[in-house]
């Protein structure tokens, strides 16, 4: 590690335990809280404060929806996978119910329900070849960019052009051929979470199934250099915590907000309005002239709930690096690896624009909405990865920094 990466680290006895990064992200979250809370009201406050632990359980977990896909594909490995189930299951419970009656705690609140057609199936596809080839999902390239990753900087950039460039046509792709919106929940909460469990179910059923044809017996979860009050503090976090954490703050932002959480509208936005600095209208798409869209784009990107909420999920992940001591940005990135990031970062964009949302706003908050078009798409995302992890090897020479990279 260079001098200039190490002066970053905690050092015993400093009265700066957090060193520099996690001071700043820490003074991030608590004023940011407090300064949208005083500009735009107390729940603007508090998802900020809700983004800012997403980041910090996504980074301690090291929840990755990108390396659990590909350890199965690749490995036969499904332990990432089954506790994707536990997450799905466990935010089924929570927001059913809710949705079904249409209030929680006496608030109007809605699902992510979109149609499911060509648009989802091409979309989801591109994103599954994306997040092998950018290293990251749209909540991993998130948390690992705010943990200092370098290279997850460039996915990102190209993540938010892609997501804008998705903008300009989106209309051709929304006329395409789809089923209406359509979710479990308007079965009733009862029938809708018991279909949901059984697919769940039957999904965990399938890894334990093809890990153990694989290698004769399942993957046991690796000791922990912590345990205790350090652990929680510090990480890594058993992956099981990390599926509570995000399915107790997925609901804590329905509650809040009146809808799950997302992560990728954002991105469109912050294009949008990097474009107009650049001086390009993009007010004209039919992108933007849809109703919410064309208020977001009038804003502040602080008044935008999404931004907020990604913003708080850097902080975050930031302040959990520092808290681990791992906060050290590597510029030193090879070529193959940045353009995987630039073509990954793209397809993830485009993708998620058409797809209605990424593994988050389609595949997580989508089937925990009992959307369609939220199995849909982790099926077609699904056959993307496989698609994505044969691409790989052309682009990481080594299988070292594969793990490496990924978010």
């Amino acid at each position: 590690m260079s001098v200039a990466s190490s002066s970053l680290q905690p050092r015993a006895g400093s009265l700066l335990p957090l060193g520099v990064p996690g001071l700043a992200a820490l003074i991030a979250l608590i004023a940011g809280t407090l300064a949208l809370g005083a500009v735009y009201g107390p729940v603007h406050g508090a998802l900020f404060l809700i983004g800012g632990a997403l980041g910090i359980s996504l980074y301690h977990a090291a929840f990755g929806f990108t390396s659990a896909w590909r350890i199965f594909i690749s490995e036969g490995r499904g332990r990432g996978l089954r506790v994707q189930m536990i997450l799905l299951a466990l935010t089924v419970l929570l927001f059913f119910p809710f949705l079904a009656s249409g209030t929680l705690f006496g608030h109007e609140v809605s699902g992510f329900v979109s149609p499911a057609g060509t648009g989802v199936i091409v979309g989801a596809f591109m994103f599954g070849i994306g997040m092998q080839l950018g290293g990251g999902c749209a909540s991993g390239t998130l948390f690992t960019a705010g943990g200092g990753n370098a290279r997850m900087l460039v996915t990102l950039f190209f993540f938010i052009v892609g997501s804008l460039l998705a903008t300009i046509n989106f209309d051709w792709w929304t006329s395409l051929p789809a089923l209406p919106p359509m979710s479990l929940t308007s079965l009733g909460p009862v029938t809708g979470i018991a279909i949901s469990l059984a697919i769940f179910a039957a999904i965990a059923w399938l890894t334990v199934r093809v890990e153990k044809r694989r290698h004769g017996s399942l993957e046991q979860v690796p000791a922990a250099p912590r345990e205790g009050f350090a652990r929680y503090l510090r990480g890594p976090w058993p992956l099981v915590a990390g599926a509570i954490a995000l399915a107790l703050l997925n609901f804590a932002t329905l509650a809040l907000a009146g809808r799950p959480w997302g992560i990728t509208s954002a991105f469109a936005l912050w294009g949008a309005k990097g474009a107009q600095l650049s001086g390009i209208d993009p007010s004209a798409w039919a992108y933007w002239q849809a109703p919410g869209n064309a208020k977001a784009l009038s804003e502040s990107v602080f008044a935008d709930v999404t931004s907020i909420i990604d913003f708080g999920i850097i902080a975050g992940a930031m302040l959990a690096a520092a808290l681990a001591g791992k906060f050290a940005p590597n510029l030193n990135i090879p070529l193959r690896s940045i353009l995987a990031a630039v073509v990954g970062g793209l397809l993830l964009g485009y993708g998620a624009r058409i797809a209605y949302g990424c593994n988050i706003g389609a595949y997580f908050s989508g089937i925990a909405s009992g959307s369609l078009h939220g199995y849909l798409w982790a099926v077609a995302a699904f056959a993307g990865n496989v698609l994505g992890v044969k691409l790989r090897p052309w682009f990481f020479l080594e299988r070292s920094a594969v793990r490496r990279v990924d978010g």
